[in-house]
């Protein structure tokens, strides 16, 4: 598919992504609609382009959604790929639902329960460590948010990621500037973030996470010539909700309906 047309089909994509998660909220009292609406756009690319998730072409490729409670946009993915029913929204997080607040079993394509933060990175290493030893070409990415960085077992992983010469593994980190009681800034800062994963050995790409040209460039310069890859995305929390984006009200969040349709107005453009 020409760049351009690619390009153009995964913003549809990453559109339809929100929709979904908007529906989500009109269903739903609360969900985490910040995080689930900053990654639409990477998701999007992953799941329609760059993964091959259902080992379609090959040796099936991994993915854990470290950051579990922006699972709205992994189920988002899953209904766009004709996994499950939207008419499934309407159960989400009820008692007996397949869509639960994290990563369920219960769901198509969940590899690991995640929600507990600071865990997936880990999870990921043992997973692309056991298809390198087995020789498969397989890749594992794990999706991060910046607030889970705070968590020194992602650090502890990430000392030892370049130790085994993971080049199969891919890190990304959903750089929003929020997490669930504030700034993450005023929190615990986390600059010189590329310093860091670089200091550790880390293969590192700072991107416009909204770019999908730009995140395209980036997942094409993965696996790099040696040692594993974290791509820094720098999103806006509650990407496409005009009431709510880039504040700490995105993160767990009831919408009003005037502010979902202004939002669903908005991805019509």
């Amino acid at each position: 598919m020409p760049k351009r047309s690619l390009e153009r089909m995964l913003r549809e994509r990453a559109a339809a992504l929100r929709r979904h998660i908007l529906t989500m909220a009109s269903n739903n009292q609360n969900i985490h609609l910040g995080g689930s609406m900053s990654i639409a756009d990477m998701m999007a690319a992953l799941f329609f382009h760059f993964l091959d998730i259902e080992g379609l072409r090959g040796p099936r490729d991994h993915f854990i959604l470290s950051k579990g409670h922006a699972v709205h946009a992994f189920h988002a993915c899953l209904a766009e790929m004709g996994k499950v029913d939207p008419e499934e929204f309407r159960s989400l997080a009820t008692l007996g639902s397949r869509l639960a607040g994290h990563p369920s079993p219960k769901a198509p394509l969940v590899e690991v329960c995640t929600g507990s933060l600071g865990h997936g990175l880990s999870v990921g290493i043992g997973i692309a460590l056991a298809e390198k030893i087995e020789g498969s070409p397989a890749r594992t990415v794990v999706l991060m948010g910046d607030g889970e960085l705070q968590e020194g077992s992602v650090w502890e992983a990430a000392l030892s990621a370049p130790r085994f010469g993971l080049e199969n593994l891919l890190a990304i980190v959903d750089r929003n500037g929020w997490q669930a009681t504030g700034k993450v800034d005023d929190i615990l800062p986390l600059d010189p973030l590329k310093e860091k994963w670089r200091s550790f050995r880390w293969n590192v790409l700072v991107v416009d996470g909204h770019d999908m040209k730009a995140i395209l460039r980036a997942l094409s310069r993965f696996p790099a010539a040696s040692g594993p890859t974290v791509i820094i995305a720098n999103t806006v929390k509650g990407k496409g909700v005009p009431a709510v984006e880039n504040t700490g009200r995105a993160h767990f969040t009831t919408l009003s309906d005037e502010e979902i349709q202004a939002a669903l107005a908005r991805l019509e453009v």
